[in-house]
């Protein structure tokens, strides 16, 4: 006993002694690590779970922030004095991200088996090795009468967005992956990439096309903000949008408008969000970044709790398509926010990422399953049959 507790005292005058030389400016990280400290932290709400699991699932909303892992949650809840809305998630499970042909999965096989169910070869789009197209869940819940919307902090057409709506063998075919929004099957979708649709190779706009479908135009929060109905294809930058902060609140204010739309639906809808630049900050292995970019996505997930508090028919699944730059949280100070992290690759790693639900419906999102897994227990949520 003496000694257990010589080395719980020891280790808290290491870790008080490295704190004061962060707060006296004299700390160092260890070799390879980063310090960071943000300064957007937010004040975390309560949010009550549903007082009825049992609650007929009306909506389905799959929150991926692209290549998080658990260490990107808990640098993100250290800096933010330890506090996150995913953590009022009650249910937690973890996902197994591999690709059909590779250990190591990308956004466009990973995303692919989100949406289908089906596990996909590296670089695909909701296509098997043939090319034919694989239904996904948007176009599934489409089919049935309900409404559908996509947002993106990335270009609308990048390979996460573009597995829910897209089938194509390549993530890079950009042009070919635009023409399959002008659809029947989508009601609101909201990112970067005008240019995929308005400046192509042929010269031909597809923007009349979407006009045609009905669609509404916005390039603009302003004018987002301003609608009350009907379908949204909203353009907020040519291609990629900033990294936070430099692209405001688009992840949020853009989430919120999609569910006040898409609500109207009398039946019910899908909404996928994707934090997509979490992924990018970790290939680029700054941990700044990373740490704000899971801050934006926590802060569209707490939109999107709120929601699902106050409508009771809603199940929330926040998860990953993938980990990346093996991330590490190495030291902190729950305190002041501080957070050292090291970075073990400048690529993806091939660990289990997290899942978090919330929702009547909940419940079946614990445990270790096959990310592919996760399209089947949507689907069971809505009621509908396997393909």
């Amino acid at each position: 006993m003496k000694n257990i507790l010589w080395a719980i005292g020891l280790f808290l005058t290491v870790s008080a002694f490295g704190q004061q030389a962060y707060l006296d400016g004299n700390y160092k990280p260890e070799e390879g690590g980063q310090v960071y400290v943000t300064k957007n932290q937010y004040i975390v709400k309560d949010i009550k779970p549903v007082r009825n699991d049992d609650a007929k699932i009306r909506n389905v909303i799959l929150m991926i922030g692209d290549g998080m892992g658990v260490s990107h949650v808990f640098a993100a809840m250290t800096a933010n004095n330890n506090r996150l809305y995913m953590e009022q998630m009650p249910y937690v499970g973890f996902s197994k991200t591999s690709a059909k042909n590779n250990y190591r999965t990308d956004s466009a096989a990973g995303g692919s088996a989100l949406a289908t169910g089906k596990k996909t070869n590296y670089g695909t789009i909701s296509a098997d090795k043939n090319g034919v197209a694989d239904p996904t869940i948007l176009e599934i819940a489409s089919g049935k009468g309900f409404a559908t919307g996509l947002v993106a902090a990335c270009k609308i057409t990048h390979a996460t967005p573009a597995a829910f709506i897209a089938h194509v063998s390549r993530r890079s075919q950009y042009e070919d992956i635009a023409a399959f929004f002008v659809s029947d099957s989508l009601d609101v979708f909201l990112g970067g990439g005008s240019d995929d649709f308005n400046k192509r190779k042929s010269g031909k706009s597809l923007y009349p096309a979407l006009e045609a479908k009905g669609f509404q135009i916005v390039e603009n929060l302003d004018k987002l903000a301003s609608l009350k109905k009907g379908k949204v294809a909203g353009f907020f930058a040519e291609g990629h949008l900033e990294a936070y902060p430099a692209r405001g609140e688009f992840l949020v204010e853009s989430t919120k408008k999609a569910m006040e739309l898409l609500n109207q639906d009398d039946k019910g809808f899908f909404l996928m969000v994707e934090g997509s630049q979490i992924d990018w900050a970790a290939h680029d292995n700054n941990l700044g970044t990373t740490i704000e970019e899971t801050l934006d996505f926590d802060r569209a997930v707490g939109e999107v709790l709120k929601f699902a508090e106050q409508d009771g028919h809603t199940l929330v699944i926040v998860t990953a398509d993938h980990e990346t730059g093996g991330l590490s949280v190495i030291n902190g100070d729950l305190e002041h926010g501080m957070v050292e992290g090291k970075f073990s690759t400048g690529g993806h790693s091939a660990v289990l990422v997290p899942v978090f639900a919330y929702g009547p419906g909940a419940e079946n999102f614990s445990g270790i399953y096959e990310n592919s897994a996760i399209f089947e227990k949507m689907m069971q949520a809505f009621g509908f049959k396997l393909p």
